[in-house]
């Protein structure tokens, strides 16, 4: 846990590594050498680093450079969410949970196509989930626990996809996949379902009526047309006797 405070630096982008895509290599090595009276050697050694990392700590050395990535987390940083943080599109991993960050979460975080993991739990943001998040096609982790977000959990889309527990802790918050349902599947949810249900069945009496009118219509007719050819005949055979 760190103690910085005030708002994020709008100087973010200045990390001009962090603001193309694809640009690090795989290993960060250093070479040095030590000398000696009679020769020198020299070595080599990769940078590595352990680090929260979707929830959980990582240890990463051959693959260290493709982990672009920002942690602020734990501090007591304050305000919106700093519109230069959108400009580094060659974030893989941001972390700005347990802050005391507010407003909304802005639809421009789109913009960050190569975001595999977001953490912003644990803060005062507020308003609604912008389905524009599910636009991040390589977003594999979320958090957005414990803020003051609201409405309906976008849709049809792979926010739905998550596990719960990445919305829990906001009241306002609802729709699958917590079991929260929200006002208007409450007020017309079940009313639509039991009228799609007697819709149903309605259909299901008319078609019936249908088929049985024809059937009933049908077999008066032919009875009705060959009583009367067979009447006609006994009535003839009946006078020709006579």
């Amino acid at each position: 846990m760190n103690n910085n405070s005030g708002r994020i630096a709008p100087c973010l982008n200045n990390l001009t590594a962090l603001s193309q895509k694809g640009d690090s290599s795989l290993t960060s090595t250093h070479y040095y050498n030590i000398s000696t009276d009679q020769r020198s050697y020299f070595y080599n050694y990769d940078d590595g680093a352990t680090f929260m990392w979707k929830g959980g700590m990582r240890t990463y050395k051959s693959t260290l450079g493709l982990v672009t990535r920002i942690d602020l987390s734990s501090n007591r940083l304050s305000g919106e969410i700093s519109s230069e943080i959108i400009h580094l599109v060659g974030l893989v991993s941001l972390n700005l949970s347990r802050n005391q960050l507010t407003g909304q979460i802005t639809p421009e975080i789109e913009k960050l196509q190569s975001l595999d993991s977001l953490d912003l739990s644990r803060s005062h943001i507020y308003g609604r989930i912008p389905t524009i998040l599910a636009g991040i096609d390589r977003l594999g982790f979320l958090d957005l626990s414990y803020n003051n977000l609201s409405g309906k959990i976008p849709v049809g889309t792979q926010l739905q996809g998550f596990d719960s527990s990445v919305y829990a802790g906001n009241l306002q918050v609802c729709g699958p996949p917590l079991k929260k349902m929200c006002a208007d599947e409450e007020e017309r949810g079940p009313s639509e379902q039991t009228d799609f249900i007697n819709q149903e069945d309605k259909e299901e009496l008319i078609t019936l009526g249908f088929y049985i009118g024809t059937g009933l219509g049908f077999a008066v007719g032919f009875w009705g047309v060959c009583g009367t050819l067979i009447f006609s005949t006994l009535l003839k055979r009946q006078l020709k006797d006579a």
